[in-house]
C-alpha cells in the first residue's frame, strides 16, 4: 500500500506534527510519503490513496487547484477526504446548504460575483460590525472586520474582489474576542478532541500566526452532539473534519467545517495522531 500525504511548496516535508504520520503508518506496513500537490513531475497513479493534509496554498492557486482535483478524479485515484467533499469544502457557500439543513451558522449574507457591490444595501440594519471575506479562502485571506460607519470605504475596497470572487458578509460576534472559537475534531466521523482558540487582545483572528492561543478543552456532551450533527450531514466517508464555531448560550454557531487541510492539533491531545492513523488504516483496509 502506497499513500501520498499531500502538502504544498511552502511545506515540502509537511509540518512537524504531520510528519509523524509517515513512521506511524509504516508500523502498519503502509508506505507513506509527502507529496506536493502542484508538483507536475509526480505520477499520481503510483499511489493507492492520497491524503489531504498541508495543501495550504490552494486558495492562492484557485484555478490550478480545481484543474488538479479534476485530474485526480478522472484518474479515479482514491482520496481522503473524497474529492467530492474537497470540491464542496473549498467554497464557503456550503454554509448556506448547512443552514438549509437546520444547522445554526453565524448570521451570513452570501454575495454572488457582481460588478456593482453595494454592502449598504445588503447588510442587515441591526448589525453594527461585520466581517467580509471571499468564499474561496483560508487563514484570514482578504478578510476584514469593519464598523458600519466604514461600510462605504469597505464596499469600494472590495468592488474589484467582488467582480472576481463570491463573498461572505458575516455579523461580527464579539464573543470571538472573549470566549474564543472552539474546534471539534472528528476522525472517521467520531469525536476525538476539542481545542479553544482565543485571539490576542484587540484582534479577531484566532490563528497562531496572528498570536492566537490554543487550549485543549472538554465540551459538554450536548455541544459534542451538536458538532456531531454537523459532521453527519456528510454522506461520504470523512477521514477527518474540524467543526469550528462559537459557543454562545448553549448553542453552537458554526463558523466553518474544515475537511481539506486543517490543523488537527495532534500536539494538544494525547494519542490524537495515533487515533488519526488508526482511522486511516480502518478506511483503506
Amino acid at each position: 500500500m502506497k499513500i501520498a500525504i499531500l502538502t504544498c511548496e511552502k511545506l515540502p516535508d509537511l509540518n512537524p506534527e504531520d510528519q509523524k504520520i509517515i513512521p506511524a503508518l509504516a508500523q502498519h506496513n503502509i508506505q507513506a510519503t509527502a507529496a506536493i500537490w502542484s508538483d507536475k513531475t509526480i505520477n499520481w497513479s503510483e499511489f493507492d490513496y492520497l491524503v489531504f493534509r498541508n495543501t495550504w496554498d490552494y486558495f492562492e492557486k484557485e484555478t490550478e487547484f480545481k484543474i488538479w482535483l479534476n485530474q485526480i478524479a478522472q484518474l479515479e485515484i482514491k482520496t481522503l477526504n473524497p474529492i467530492v467533499t474537497i470540491k464542496q469544502n473549498i467554497h464557503k457557500f456550503y454554509l448556506r446548504e448547512m443552514e438549509q439543513q437546520g444547522i445554526t451558522i453565524l448570521p451570513t449574507v452570501f454575495i454572488d460575483k457582481t460588478d456593482a457591490l453595494n454592502l449598504a444595501e445588503l447588510i442587515p440594519a441591526h448589525w453594527y460590525k461585520a466581517v467580509i471575506k471571499p468564499a474561496f479562502s483560508a487563514g484570514s485571506y482578504l478578510t476584514e472586520v469593519f464598523e458600519i460607519s466604514e461600510i462605504q470605504a469597505i464596499s469600494e475596497k472590495y468592488k474589484s474582489i467582488a467582480a472576481e470572487k463570491e463573498l461572505l458578509l458575516q455579523e461580527f460576534m464579539p464573543e470571538i474576542q472573549t470566549l474564543g472559537e472552539t474546534s471539534f475534531i472528528f476522525f472517521n466521523k467520531k469525536f476525538s478532541h476539542a481545542v479553544n482558540k482565543k485571539p490576542v487582545d484587540g484582534d479577531f483572528r484566532v490563528q497562531s500566526l496572528f498570536g492566537g492561543k490554543y487550549t485543549l478543552v472538554h465540551p459538554s456532551s450536548e455541544m459534542i452532539q451538536k458538532a456531531q450533527k454537523i459532521v453527519d450531514t456528510f454522506q461520504e466517508d470523512l477521514l477527518y473534519a474540524r467543526v469550528d464555531g462559537i459557543l454562545i448560550d448553549n448553542e453552537l454557531y458554526l463558523m466553518e467545517i474544515e475537511c481539506i487541510e486543517p490543523d488537527l492539533y495532534f500536539n494538544l491531545s494525547e494519542n490524537a495522531m495515533e487515533r488519526f492513523v488508526a482511522e486511516i488504516v480502518e478506511l483503506i483496509a
